[in-house]
């Protein structure tokens, strides 16, 4: 599962953090109207109670019904008052009004006072307990006002809906505003990624545009900075691996031009020699002899050669399907039939079955024969040769093994190396064609000296066709 990243936890911050302080905010902010305009609906109708009970005095006082009725139908045109009773102070109900309003429904009392003094009491005729300290004996009745609250409550919700909305909206444009800024600060950072990841793919000249945001542009520009400094050492590698490469080959030219230099000295030293003993007795009978060294030299001479452009420049791999158990048995057994091997026994132990693999029979049995050849002269014209075949269900194994000299250790890391050879007369190609052939069947070979005495090469490629053509391959390269 893939991670968010920062432009998404950015904003999912922003969210929960404006969502949370919006939320609080707007339920603060309702609340406080809520009991705000509550408070004032309460204290208008409390106020039109006490105005009531003020005029309500004389009425009661002279027990006057019709002008209490008028007061509390004159009361009912306020709006929200559905309903207004006036009572004595015993409960009698002097006079109400009514009117039907939606529910629900509150209501506020106020008691009727004694307002007059007591000269116009005994003027008039009352007779009324004194009030002591402003205690209940001055009160001479009630009135109570019953009002619906439908329609403050319709208008609060109405102005929390609008409120909520305009909450919301708020958040929302906070929300925008902080995606513009936000990505305005990933955008660089996404940019920087995805040229990076560009150069790796190989687009060595690209570059980041800078930005306008000072922090996010000083990145862009030391991240410029950085490639280029890259790219500098890149050339300068290369130029140094180039410069190697040229040492190198020069040092390989140079061992070459010696080694063709050592290698055919002596042949044509002895075609030489031959020669000058013919001119001066043509008819001698020996000069079939010197006929012979002449023949056996050019033939030396020639193999040589064949070694070096094999190896400097070897055919290109036509792989096909070969039954790889039977070419192995016609190499040693060709190989069993030469001079050079006729004191030497082969044991050899390769299945009967086919194993058919994907190969080039004409390079494989030349790498083969190198190897054999090898044994030859380690067991120096006597001694045995060990081979054995495994064929797997996906490589085929074979092992070359002898009972000669072996191979010495600070030669065994080298020994696939062109010109590493052991032997006198020999050009150090053999083994490095070898591993050449191998590499290109993408097999491996490997060496090692035996417990007893003597070495053993095992040799393992895939039968199935995954090889690479390192042949095409160092053609190109040269």
């Amino acid at each position: 599962m893939k991670r968010p990243g920062i432009h998404a936890r950015l904003l999912v911050t922003a969210f929960l953090v404006i969502s949370l302080t919006a939320f609080a905010l707007g339920t603060l902010g309702v609340k406080m109207f809520h009991d705000f305009a509550q408070d004032r609906f309460v204290d208008r109708f409390e106020f039109l109670a006490r105005y009531l009970a003020l005029n309500s005095e004389l009425g009661i006082l002279i027990d006057q019904r019709t002008m209490l009725v008028q007061l509390a139908e004159n009361l009912l045109a306020e709006a929200d008052v559905a309903r207004v009773e006036i009572q004595n102070n015993a409960g009698d109900m002097l006079a109400q009004a009514a009117r039907d309003l939606p529910r629900p429904h509150g209501s506020v009392t106020a008691a009727v006072r004694l307002k007059a003094t007591s000269e116009e009491g005994q003027a008039f005729g009352w007779s009324f307990p004194s009030a002591v300290n402003g205690g209940a004996s001055d009160v001479i009745g009630n009135v109570r006002i019953v009002y619906s609250t439908y329609q403050i409550n319709r208008l609060l919700k109405a102005l929390t809906v609008r409120y909520l909305w305009l909450t919301a909206g708020l958040a929302g444009l906070c929300l925008v505003i902080f995606y513009v800024i936000s990505r305005s600060l990933v955008a660089p950072l996404t940019r920087l990624a995805q040229t990076a990841r560009k150069v790796g793919e190989g687009e060595l000249q690209r570059r980041m545009m800078p930005g306008n945001v000072p922090e996010t542009r000083e990145v862009s520009l030391a991240f410029n900075a950085m490639l280029d400094s890259l790219e500098r050492g890149r050339r300068a590698v290369e130029e140094a691996q180039q410069e190697m490469a040229r040492q190198n080959l020069l040092a390989e030219m140079g061992k070459f031009s010696m080694m063709i230099a050592h290698e055919l000295k002596n042949p044509l030293g002895i075609i030489k020699s031959s020669f000058d003993l013919l001119k001066k007795d043509p008819a001698d009978p020996a000069n079939a002899i010197l006929v012979a060294y002449i023949d056996e030299e050019i033939l030396r001479i020639n193999g040589l050669i064949e070694d070096f452009l094999s190896f400097a420049k070897p055919s290109k791999p036509s792989f096909r399907v070969v039954d790889a158990n039977s070419m192995l048995r016609d190499c040693v057994e060709r190989f069993g039939r030469m001079d050079t091997a006729r004191e030497i026994m082969f044991k050899e132990n390769v299945p009967d079955v086919s194993c058919l693999s994907y190969l080039d029979p004409d390079l494989f049995r030349r790498a083969i024969d190198n190897i054999l050849k090898n044994a030859v002269e380690a067991c120096e014209e006597r001694g045995t040769i060990f081979v054995d075949a495994v064929c797997g269900e996906e490589s085929w194994r074979v092992e070359i093994s002898d009972d000669g000299c072996g191979i010495p250790e600070e030669v065994m890391e080298k020994i696939f190396n062109p010109f590493v050879t052991t032997r006198t007369k020999g050009t150090g190609l053999g083994l490095a064609y070898t591993a050449q052939v191998i590499q290109a069947h993408n097999g491996t070979i490997q060496v090692r000296n035996r417990k007893a005495k003597g070495a053993c090469f095992t040799v393992e490629i895939p039968r199935e066709p995954k090889m690479i053509d390192l042949f095409e391959q160092d053609d190109v390269r040269r």
